[in-house]
């Protein structure tokens, strides 16, 4: 099968031709139609992310029809389309999975870090950690859903009543999650590279509010921040923003180091908190929820072989949403 492989830090995927990924009990293999590229895909090949499996296949935002069933598994038939997220196998034995935090397991493993993922033609994945894709999704279209989608989803449940949010960052993920946002009633106000006017323009096209630059203050005080850029210094920025009892939620999996900051910026009960990874309920509460939105995902298509072009596109932050590689049959 076709593949584009990383092989190591600071190094370009490599276009080989790889065996067909060995199928284990209950795993299901897929052929993959397409798949999401994400910002940790950028953390692992910078070395951001320490230990990845190697040779791996990135990407974990996979779209893919079943086409064949390991031993045990019960919960898909072939030919059904599913998509598979970031978190691969938890091993439902320890402290986090016992408490129904999963999201939290040990010994996780992860698709497309420690585990090989979706750029690709086949993938295999633990069937408990598929979900079936909303029928009206095209599979371009769906592939944002695995963890641009879920994650935000999470990182906005973790928001809680909140109902002016401020999103930094106003990429993939936050463009999917404007809408959710908007949907259940929120304000939201979008934060973007200073002078990105179009991008703001962008943000406001999905309902945001207002929308300027990282570095601004909001019209009035925030009751939550949602941050998706990488940008240790939106934390004190963030806080700045937010009003008394507001919470400052970090989504991503990879930042850098927050600069210190007074003590004054969390005085008054405010809070901040990260998101790691997610859970399979957050995985079927948002894949029904996405269709009653309806959540439309912009996506800019490249094809499997122009992977390191879509890495260097999202690097760039030459897009608007989300980046997708279209991998053929």
């Amino acid at each position: 099968m076709e593949a584009m492989v990383f092989t190591g830090a600071g190094r370009p995927l490599e276009a080989v031709e790889l065996a067909e990924p060995e199928l284990g009990p209950g795993q299901v293999r897929l052929q993959v139609r397409a798949c999401g590229v994400c910002r940790t895909d950028l953390h692992v090949v910078d070395g951001d992310l320490h230990e990845p499996k190697l040779p791996l296949v990135l990407g974990h935002q996979i779209v893919g029809a079943i086409s064949e069933l390991g031993a045990g598994v019960d919960r898909f038939t072939l030919g059904d389309r599913v998509g598979v997220p970031w978190l691969g196998w938890t091993c439902g034995e320890c402290g986090p999975c016992r408490a129904g935090r999963e999201n939290l397991c040990d010994r996780a493993r992860f698709t497309g870090y420690t585990l090989d993922g979706g750029y690709a033609q086949q993938a295999v994945a633990d069937e408990r950690y598929c979900f079936p894709i909303p029928e009206g999704y095209p599979d371009l279209q769906a592939a944002p859903l695995l963890c641009a989608g879920l994650i935000g989803y999470r990182a906005l449940s973790l928001a809680g009543d909140a109902q002016r949010v401020g999103l930094y960052g106003f990429g993939a993920a936050a463009h999917i999650v404007c809408q959710v946002a908007r949907w259940q009633g929120r304000r939201v106000f979008a934060f973007t590279q200073p002078g990105d006017t179009e991008t703001q323009a962008f943000a406001r096209s999905l309902g945001a509010e207002w929308a300027g630059g990282s570095t601004e203050r909001p019209p009035e005080p925030l009751d939550a921040a949602l941050i998706f850029a990488p940008v240790g210094s939106l934390v004190p920025a963030a806080l700045g923003a937010v009003d008394k009892g507001g919470s400052v939620v970090c989504a991503g999996i990879h930042m850098s180091d927050i600069p210190a900051f007074p003590y004054e910026l969390l005085w008054e009960e405010r809070v901040v908190r990260s998101v790691a990874n997610l859970t399979r309920s957050d995985g079927d509460e948002f894949m029904a929820l996405a269709p009653r939105v309806p959540v439309s995902t912009e996506v800019t298509v490249f094809t499997l072989a122009e992977a390191n072009e879509a890495l260097e596109a999202l690097r760039s932050g030459a897009v608007d949403g989300a980046v997708v590689l279209s991998v053929p049959p």
